[in-house]
């Protein structure tokens, strides 16, 4: 026996192809549509709305495929109030709990609707004693906080795009490495300069080849002219930023032959373990040992960095949080405020970052590489446009366009 259900979707659903990938949703799941209804905005700042009814083989495909529309922004037409259950462990959700997205998600209590103070994917919807409504990570979650179960009184917001004459708006793909990089350049930093002027914090997620092509330089730069707020990197990027400024040498080789280095191979690891003497790389820095670079930038300009490790790190430097959990609290903590994301020749960190962040902050991802920057997309980041370009030549552009 079929089951239906009427959902809605509001927002730029026409140029952002949603309402398109909702439809091919459906028909992928084995299920159909038919459409109820369609509104179409007069301009491309007016919203479009469409209702569609779904119908699929029996209540158990329905209810998952609507799990799977709302990610997308497709709500139920009919609303109830959502349910509450207490946690009865911390660090564990109720079974059943409801996992959220990035988008902005509102939750109905007592017949009205609430915003989530914080969007974030793949948490937990806590509501407070004084009826607000906020995303939690699981090891967060504590006995007797009121989890959000099932998908009844949940409301999300579908992506947008950045509005106005960008090249965005006449490109239609994603991700490519055929667009003109130097009006993407422009068009970023003309974007970070209007989220700038804003008041936003600009965030920026390094990976070590920004080093190893030789765009540290231009990120320093960055940061001690004010364009970069908050860093992210892991031990590598750290290590071989140092490793560039006291050794003259990036993994070994030469910042400016580009050869390598007799002995260069433990470069890396004699910086870290002088850092390691010193107690931190503010205390290098303060020292003298350390006199350029992100890192020396950073510290002088009161720059907040997050350094999160891995189980391939060399020492590491006592700056780094060997808890990843620790880490990633630690970055939530520095995400408020934030309006754009760099994610610069980073795989692993970007994800990880574009876990925590909510879908308004727009996010580029630059990598030599298409299926980096197509990743982070997949995981969720529906807000993330791709560069496919040398990382290296991509920040020196951008720095010369906001560093003039």
């Amino acid at each position: 026996m079929t089951a239906s259900e009427v959902v809605e979707v509001e927002g730029h659903i026409i140029d952002s192809l949603i309402l398109a990938k909702l439809m091919d949703v459906i028909l992928a799941s084995g299920a159909d549509y038919e459409v109820v209804s369609v509104d179409i905005g007069r301009t491309n700042t007016d919203l479009s709305r469409a209702r569609l009814e779904v119908t699929a083989s029996d209540e158990d495909a329905l209810a998952s495929l609507l799990v799977e529309l709302q990610a997308h922004g497709a709500n139920r037409v009919t609303s109830v109030d959502a349910e509450l259950l207490a946690a009865d462990r911390d660090g564990v959700l109720p079974a059943g709990f409801y996992s959220t997205t990035n988008l902005p998600t509102a939750v109905r209590l007592g017949g009205r609707w609430v915003e989530v103070d914080n969007p974030e994917m793949d948490c937990g919807l806590v509501v407070t004693p004084d009826g607000r409504a906020r995303t939690v990570p699981m090891h967060r979650v504590r006995v007797d906080d009121m989890v959000v179960v099932g998908n009844d009184g949940i409301r999300v917001t579908p992506p947008s795009r950045p509005r106005g004459a960008t090249p965005f708006e006449f490109m239609s793909s994603e991700v490519s490495s055929e667009k003109p990089k130097g009006l993407l350049v422009a068009d970023v930093a003309s974007r970070m300069r209007l989220h700038r002027a804003g008041g936003a914090k600009i965030l920026a997620v390094c990976g070590p080849a920004v080093v190893h092509t030789g765009a540290a330089p231009a990120i320093a730069r960055m940061v001690r002219e004010g364009w970069i707020d908050v860093l992210f990197a892991g031990n590598g990027f750290a290590a071989h930023d140092i490793e560039s400024n006291v050794m003259g040498t990036s993994l070994g080789v030469s910042v400016r032959a580009g050869t390598a280095a007799e002995g260069g191979h433990s470069n890396h690891l004699r910086v870290i373990n002088e850092v390691r003497r010193y107690g931190s790389i503010a205390a290098a820095v303060e020292a003298g040992y350390i006199d350029g670079g992100v890192m020396y930038e950073c510290v002088t300009k009161g720059v907040p960095f997050v350094l999160a490790g891995s189980i391939r790190d060399d020492g590491p430097l006592p700056d780094v949080y060997p808890n990843v959990v620790e880490a990633a609290d630690a970055m939530r903590s520095l995400l408020p405020g934030v309006g754009v994301a760099l994610m610069l020749a980073s795989t692993l960190h970007a994800i990880a970052t574009g876990n925590c962040l909510p879908s308004g902050v727009e996010t580029y991802c630059v990598d030599i590489n298409q299926a980096v920057v197509t990743k982070l997309a997949d995981r969720g980041s529906h807000q993330a446009l791709g560069i496919v370009t040398d990382v290296g030549l991509f920040v020196e552009g951008m720095c010369q366009e906001l560093c003039q």
